[in-house]
């Protein structure tokens, strides 16, 4: 089938219901969009599909069909994409980088849904794990970008700082999912033929962090 990725159409061999990720990653070689859970709670895996935020870890490859895929790959050709990512380096959000393509795929939907969002709604639309905790400096670029320096300025001590990262409930689900990574590594052995290899699966999972 033909798969549009970043305004370019690509040929794809791959059966209809492997998830977007592993088409991305394996097929057309876009690895900046990383594996984390495999279960759609991380957000790890996100990129836009026609412009909404979408978790490609379990979405199958037909269902974007004639959508426009964008990954981070193609970010910084995006004016507001290059903002984020300036605001970024700015605060110096990223420590291990893992989770930051997912992270900066998020924060972009938000912004060309809203060009000047509320705390509120950053709160609603960043809710990415990310295992280092960069939440705080997470809010202040998107701060930033949104133009409310002034009310975080302007917040109780502590109050703009103290950002909101995901409820318990979806870290502990995010935490529970471990074993998906397990499954996540037999699915690519099994895919690749090499169910010899014990150590690729787990190799996959972690390449061009």
């Amino acid at each position: 089938m033909q798969l549009q990725v970043n305004g370019q159409a690509h040929e794809v061999e791959a059966e209809a219901d492997m998830p977007l990720l592993w088409v991305l990653r394996d097929e057309l070689g876009m690895t900046g969009t990383k594996y984390g859970c495999g279960l759609a709670q991380c957000g790890a895996c996100s990129v836009l599909v026609d412009g909404v935020i979408t978790r490609s870890c379990v979405t199958p490859l037909d269902s974007v069909a004639g959508k426009a895929v964008t990954t981070i790959e193609a970010v910084e050709q995006d004016g507001i994409g290059k903002r984020v990512v300036d605001a970024w380096v700015r605060h110096q959000v990223p420590q291990c980088g893992y989770c930051q393509s997912g992270q900066v795929m998020a924060a972009l939907a938000l912004l060309k849904e809203k060009a000047r969002p509320s705390q509120e709604d950053v709160r609603a639309a960043m809710v990415n794990l990310c295992r280092c905790g960069t939440y705080n400096a997470i809010h202040a670029a998107l701060t930033d970008l949104a133009g409310l320096a002034d009310t975080a300025a302007a917040a109780p001590a502590g109050g703009a700082q103290d950002a909101e990262g995901p409820s318990t409930a979806t870290v502990a689900a995010a935490v529970a999912g471990g074993a998906a990574v397990v499954a996540g590594s037999a699915y690519l052995l099994a895919r690749r033929g090499k169910a010899g290899e014990t150590g690729q699966g787990a190799a996959d999972g972690q390449e061009d962090a």
